[in-house]
């Protein structure tokens, strides 16, 4: 039987992993103007229309909704925070630790049509909810592709 090997040993390979990863991300794409790369981690967002209604909503697990701002400029959403970790205590030897802490900061463009006067954010089982009236404008429009017919043999010129 084999025995349980302690995780530390893991952890510096990879931060090492994750900064390259970081930096590769980085040079990739520049810095990112979305405020990814701007803080510790960053919450998975997910933005949709539900009838008349823009709802952004942001994973935000074992955060105090006190520890986030929501301000929207203009057309710009941008919710940042910080999920703190809890007091410094020694605890026993991690096997393995995944979560993530510290600040981060998400800043979204919000479609033309959608009233910014009118925001709700709500907070519940670890999911903020973002919600703001739209104009039909904020509707996506669909456009049709057509397709050319090429007859078999000939070269397009």
């Amino acid at each position: 039987m084999s025995t349980i090997k302690k995780w530390e040993p893991f952890t510096r390979e990879l931060s090492t992993i994750q900064r390259e990863m970081d930096e590769l991300f980085k040079r990739t794409f520049g810095g990112l103007s979305h405020g990814v790369l701007k803080g510790g981690w960053y919450p998975s967002l997910e933005g949709f229309l539900k009838g008349d209604t823009l709802v952004v909503k942001a994973d935000l697990p074992g955060m105090d909704p006190k520890d986030v701002d929501i301000s929207i400029a203009g057309n710009t959403l941008t919710i940042k925070g910080e999920r703190k970790t809890e007091k410094k205590e020694e605890k026993g030897d991690y096997f393995f630790c995944e979560t993530s802490y510290g600040s981060f900061e998400r800043t979204l463009t919000l479609p033309e049509g959608v009233n910014t006067d009118k925001v709700h954010a709500s907070y519940r089982n670890g999911v903020l909810e973002i919600t703001m009236p739209a104009k039909a404008a904020a509707m996506p429009k669909k456009a049709t592709v057509e397709v050319e017919k090429t007859e078999v043999g000939k070269k397009a010129a």
